[in-house]
């Protein structure tokens, strides 16, 4: 199915009333993954993938979004940090086109520089042991990617401008 972009301002005035979104950290080991409140204020972390194949990792990320009635899924799409896409951000664009095929899905890529860095300095500022942060880090960036899009569809709802970043896009599948 061909990607569709889509406008950020559009995007939000069309989504459901309490449609909640889904935030992802897709990672070669993992997959972090978040959701919103059915307000779309507050991202919070809901659960780590240990990946194993494509098949079972879609299934359980399919399960989760029809258990809490995900309206759109923002996926961190890791770009180098000159803005250009490497080999990551091609995985992910190869993952969500296999996910879309199984199910048409409203996906938003959103950059996800630095997510999983600061993340990660917060949960040291919080003294938190290393065994704890690798059991945690990956759906917190998940909630941290999810909460700059609950941000900026919040700024926009407040007349803020429609892009945060030249590299966001949205795409309707």
């Amino acid at each position: 199915m061909a990607s569709v972009p889509v406008d950020l301002e559009e995007f939000g005035k069309s989504l459901p009333r309490h449609a909640r979104l889904m935030g992802v950290d897709l990672g070669t080991k993992t997959i972090g993954l978040a959701i919103s409140d059915v307000e779309r204020h507050f991202a919070s972390p809901l659960e780590t993938i240990r990946r194993v194949k494509f098949t079972p990792d879609a299934q359980r990320m399919l399960a989760l979004i029809d258990k809490h009635a995900i309206a759109a899924i923002v996926f961190g799409l890791p770009l180098n940090m000159d803005g250009s896409e490497g080999p990551r951000a091609q995985a992910t664009r190869a993952f969500v086109r296999n996910l879309v095929a199984l199910r048409p899905l409203t996906i938003i890529f959103w950059d996800e520089r630095l997510s999983t860095a600061a993340v990660t300095r917060t949960l040291i500022e919080q003294d938190a042991s290393r065994a704890k942060r690798a059991e945690v880090v990956d759906k917190m960036a998940a909630a941290y990617i999810l909460q700059g899009v609950l941000d900026r569809l919040a700024s926009i709802a407040r007349g803020g401008a429609a892009r945060l970043h030249p590299d966001d896009e949205l795409f309707d599948r």
